[in-house]
């Protein structure tokens, strides 16, 4: 199986490595590069999935729900 390259690129300016290493790794965390390799680690049920989902959304909804209510009792 061919290895596939990660798509992110810098060049360094002025032989300036820390900032080159900086800037590399800012790049990674905004294309959400490690989040994707840390879900294709291991194999996960598409119940599984849709069960995670269900709960972060339940989630969600119940903080939006405290924040109108904390929102309310300022008034």
């Amino acid at each position: 199986m061919p290895k596939q390259g990660i798509g992110i690129g810098i060049d360094v300016r002025d032989n300036n490595i820390d900032k080159a290493l900086k800037r590399f790794k800012k790049k990674v965390k905004n294309s959400n590069l490690m989040l994707q390799i840390f879900e294709n680690e291991a194999y996960v049920k598409p119940s599984t999935k849709k069960r995670q989902k269900k709960l972060k959304a339940l989630a969600r909804n119940k903080y939006k729900i405290q924040e109108l209510k904390d929102a309310e009792n300022r008034i």
